[in-house]
């Protein structure tokens, strides 16, 4: 059970991280202060093979108005992805995911709505931000260079996501050997060296808690893992650029309430100094974050 005096320990240890201040910067010509108003990212699925229905879009209308409605809802930004993270969905080529993703991006941005595309692919990459994608979710770990140059070019916005593996679709185990903290903190300080150097200034810094690493499907295991992660994520603000989370669902647990896990972990994210919220339930994740602020 989590308890205050957990909460507590864990301050205690880390008071200098605890009061780290991150950049803050304008993505698309939209300002963002993190360290005082955390912001929301609205999902859009454009592949079938995404268990989370509500936000499956298998046309590009459909996906254009669930992104106006999220935005509607709260969202400061719209990512849109067309492979799923699953272990066992279908991969889908560069071509096949550029022909669904294009038309959303650029209806999207013809009404001015921010749109993050997650890929680890190249070229998807690369036609999503001359499409007028404003941020790159990037779920590998490859050619970074190559693709840090694009985002730079671009002036987009980077999601750096910690992978143990070449992409989210080449995990195996989770290394539980050590502070995830401190393995997740020495792969970001390479990251945003790298992305630097190519001239990317504007980075986020995900710890990737809904990848479908091997020895994580154990539901209280990786409930675990999420959790801690979660409330140990300011520790990764002293690197300087604030976090982004995809919030998970814990379904063992919420089963028929699945759609109130996201808002729970939306709590123990914000209590972890989250400064960007990735999830499929908006409204809800809106209304936690609110009212967290009336403390």
């Amino acid at each position: 059970m989590l308890r205050l005096e957990d909460l507590a320990e864990l301050l205690e240890k880390n008071q200098d991280s605890a009061s780290a201040l991150v950049k803050e910067f304008s993505i698309g010509g939209k300002p963002f202060t993190f360290n005082s108003q955390p912001a929301i990212m609205g999902v859009v699925n454009l592949s079938p093979d995404s268990w989370y229905r509500e936000s499956v879009c298998l046309t590009a209308e459909t996906a254009v108005q669930r992104g106006k409605v999220l935005t509607a809802q709260g969202a400061d930004i719209v990512d849109v992805g067309a492979e799923s993270t699953l272990a066992h969905a279908v991969r889908v080529c560069d071509r096949a995911q550029n022909s669904v993703l294009l038309p959303v991006i650029k209806e999207l941005r013809a009404t001015n709505i921010l749109v993050s595309v997650e890929t680890y692919s190249p070229a998807v990459t690369r036609a999503s931000l001359e499409a007028g994608a404003n941020v790159l979710n990037l779920t590998g770990t490859e050619g970074g260079d190559e693709l840090f140059r694009m985002v730079a070019a671009n002036d987009a916005a980077v999601v750096i996501c910690y992978v143990q593996g070449k992409n989210v679709r080449e995990v195996g185990d989770f290394d539980l050997s050590a502070d995830p903290i401190e393995q997740m903190r020495e792969h970001f300080s390479r990251q945003i060296e790298i992305a630097q150097r190519n001239g990317v200034k504007k980075i986020f810094l995900d710890p990737g808690l809904g990848f479908y690493y091997r020895n994580l499907q154990d539901s209280a295991i990786r409930v675990r893992h999420q959790m801690n992660i979660f409330l140990n994520s300011f520790r990764l603000r002293a690197l300087g650029f604030p976090i982004c989370h995809a919030l998970p669902h814990a379904f063992e647990f919420f089963r028929d309430e699945v759609r109130c896990a996201e808002p729970f972990s939306a709590v123990l994210a914000a209590l972890g100094k989250t400064d960007l919220f990735r999830t499929h339930e908006v409204p809800r994740v809106k209304a936690v974050l609110d009212t967290m602020r009336v403390f």
